[in-house]
């Protein structure tokens, strides 16, 4: 497997021979026999396996490795050593070399033990990519953020990545609460540790417990051997807990005891099973009301919100709203070999003033419909599907969403608010035309305006 070797080694003949071996196989050698040139070198260069001797001036092969691991510890070290050395090379085995040598040796000694260096290197720089690859994903960087409350949640998971506190995601369904998850880990110092996700509402109680904590090999009727549970999984890393508002009472206390002694045991075991984890978890239930109706403990809710980041219903977000279409219409014409020119004005007013009962996900599934049955290279009104453009459908699903029990008198203004919102949008913000739209005067509009504090940008 071809690669590039960096040899250091203050014996000229060994250089000599090493350089010649490994050319003959098919790798690019860099013989020195300075270390600290050696060491210059990889500041420098791209280096895949690094083979070094034990005894030199100035630099021990100890040296050399403790450099690599701190600095590139993705390249894999080799230790040349004396046979009368051989324990200090067991030592340095010990601290991170990945194998050594011992002198004289067989070409073959030589190039197996490369080659097995080789794969090792191949297989850490796949990770490197893939982590940067999941970095690239669910990074803030790649969260569409424009408007102001959007600004103020990146905001909020920047600060808290860092840290170990527990996080609560809140908002409704759709609005992106893993990938908020995700982000916090990506920012994470644990984010090469796992990333493991577990859906609450998904599994009954029973089989939920299980999935969480593991069991024992013949806890229950079908076990036939032990299994680790999510908690086991995610050590160094988090665990996202989705939906954790749907938690049995009895979850709810072995979550707590979880959180607070950060130790459990599996199903049908007695052994304590200690875990490093950060736990964030999300919700769209209101968790302060399930508290006080007694549906979820007191005490777990303040041990899951310490830091509390609730996301905005996309509604409330509208001036994303272009920039969420276009991102998805993107990741769709490529995923189905088309191109796209964009979005017409009407289907954009169309997109912009709709309410979206179910956030960015259904945005995002309603153009990839669009992506899967236009027949032009251009997103017109009509290939949205009807309930976007028909405002009889519009304002029944509207209505449909709104809970039996409300103050009429405010979900009026509500209403108001957003009908005034969306003849902004369709009039381009200009006062003028929406005050037409809305078949009142401009003083009017001006005054409602400032009633619902709405921006006329």
């Amino acid at each position: 497997m071809p690669g590039n070797i960096l040899i250091m080694d203050d014996e000229q003949n060994y250089l000599l021979v090493l350089d010649a071996i490994l050319s003959d196989a098919g790798y690019k050698v860099t013989p020195l026999s300075d270390p600290e040139m050696g060491l210059a070198f990889l500041e420098e260069s791209e280096v895949d396996v690094v083979v070094t001797d034990m005894k030199m001036p100035k630099f021990t092969g100890k040296d050399v490795l403790d450099h690599v691991k701190k600095h590139y510890p993705h390249i894999p070290v080799l230790i040349m050593t004396a046979f009368g050395s051989i324990e200090a090379a067991v030592e340095a085995m010990r601290t991170g070399a990945f194998d050594y040598i011992t002198k004289p040796f067989s070409n073959e000694e030589l190039l197996l033990s490369l080659s097995k260096a080789m794969q090792y290197a191949r297989a850490q720089q796949e990770n490197m990519q893939l982590r940067r690859q999941i970095q690239e994903r669910f990074g803030t960087n790649n969260i569409i953020g424009r408007d102001k409350s959007m600004r103020h949640v990146l905001d909020m998971v920047h600060r808290a990545a860092p840290s170990r506190s527990t996080v609560l995601v809140t908002g409704e369904s759709g609005t992106g609460k893993e990938l908020i998850a995700k982000a916090i880990h990506n920012e994470s110092p644990r984010k090469d540790g796992p990333f493991v996700s577990v859906n609450c509402m998904a599994l009954n109680p029973g089989v939920l417990e299980s999935e969480l904590f593991g069991h024992e090999k013949g806890s229950f009727t079908g076990a036939v051997s032990r299994r680790r549970g999510r908690f086991e999984l995610a050590d160094k890393g988090t665990l996202f807990l989705d939906e954790i508002g749907e938690l049995s009472q009895d979850l709810q206390v072995k979550l707590l005891r979880v959180l607070q002694e950060r130790r459990f045991e599996r199903v049908g075991g007695t052994e304590a099973v200690e875990v490093d984890i950060r736990i964030v978890a999300a919700t769209n239930r209101d968790l302060t009301k399930a508290v006080a109706d007694g549906s979820f403990r007191e005490d777990l809710f303040y041990r899951l919100n310490v830091v509390s980041i609730p996301l905005p219903p996309l509604r409330e977000r509208r001036e994303d709203i272009p920039f969420l279409a276009a991102h998805f219409l993107d990741k769709f014409a490529k995923e189905n070999s088309r191109e796209f020119k964009g979005f017409s004005p009407s289907a954009m007013d169309y997109l912009s003033a709709y309410e979206w009962p179910g956030n960015v996900r259904q945005l995002e599934n309603v153009i990839e419909r669009c992506v899967v049955l236009s027949s032009t290279d251009t997103i017109d009104a009509d290939d949205l599907p009807p309930e976007i453009k028909d405002e009889e459908s519009q304002f029944k699903s509207a209505v449909d969403l709104l809970p039996t029990k409300l103050d009429l008198s405010e979900t009026l203004e509500k209403i108001e608010a957003a009908v005034i919102r969306r003849a902004l949008v369709k009039a381009d913000f200009i006062q003028v035309k929406a005050a037409e739209l809305l078949n009142i005067s401009k003083s009017l509009l001006q005054y409602k305006l400032k009633k619902y504090t709405i921006s006329a940008k």
